[in-house]
């Protein structure tokens, strides 16, 4: 539909029916916890408890991109018209954008990696990392989608009020994770891995993995830290990239 990357060859109904049960699951426990936080926390909950709901939310919202990025790749579904659905919804939630666009920019990043024409790259002998993180966000905002995404969480936000949600709860549970999330992105989906300072030049792979074991490489960006495997290997699920981690391509 949007000339997205092929669709891949699933080995089993089993796997494209565990793709689109995580996707859901995801989908299910985002949604489940914004409700949670929004009506149970008030102030006689500890501080603690506070801060876990931040991360468990930031986590989550993390997910949301995960599944839209699943779908651009045709990974959920063997059926097309599913994974867009899953693309749509996902990238409306994660921060009202659009998934056409997205699925563009994604097409040329995996195109042109680490290149004047990959659309997420900033050469970081030019820029430093908050510099490369302004450009990053600035891709996904340009134009009127700018205008449009300041009127969709001006209504959104206001819709909370009116629902009597906790200014608070709304500013800590929804608002602080799209913001942290899209730093958790940044940084291990495109900063960490594409980088070149590091090896002095712009010689080498365009893509590299970060050294971690699964667990962490999970909970730091659902498996996005081992970018060279996805990269090489753009048709398996992100959670199956561990298996792959290290072993080049399959």
């Amino acid at each position: 539909m949007f000339g997205l990357l092929p669709a891949p060859h699933f080995k089993s109904f089993s796997y494209s029916q565990w793709s689109l049960c995580c996707a859901g699951l995801i989908g299910l426990m985002w949604l489940v916890s914004l409700v949670a936080t929004f009506a149970f926390f008030d102030a006689q909950i500890p501080l603690v408890f506070w801060l876990w709901a931040i991360l468990i939310r930031t986590f989550l919202h993390t997910g949301l991109f995960i599944v839209a990025h699943e779908a651009i790749h045709r990974n959920i579904s063997s059926l097309p018209g599913v994974n867009d659905a899953f693309g749509y919804v996902t990238s409306w939630l994660y921060a009202l954008l659009p998934y056409r666009l997205l699925a563009k920019h994604h097409r040329f990043h995996h195109r042109f990696p680490a290149t004047e024409y990959d659309p997420d790259y900033c050469d970081p002998g030019r820029s430093g990392f908050w510099s490369w993180y302004v450009k990053f966000m600035k891709t996904y905002q340009s134009g009127r989608q700018i205008w449009v995404s300041l009127a969709g969480f001006a209504i959104v936000f206001c819709g909370f009020l009116l629902c009597q949600i906790p200014l608070m709860n709304v500013i800590l549970f929804w608002i602080l994770p799209i913001v942290l999330s899209s730093l958790q992105l940044f940084t291990f989906g495109i900063f960490l891995p594409h980088r070149q300072a590091d090896s002095g030049s712009s010689c080498g792979p365009p893509t590299r993995s970060i050294n971690l074991p699964a667990f962490w490489s999970f909970i730091t960006c659902y498996h996005f830290g081992y970018h060279r495997e996805h990269h090489l290997n753009p048709h398996l699920p992100w959670y199956q990239l561990p298996q792959v981690y290290g072993n080049g391509e399959v």
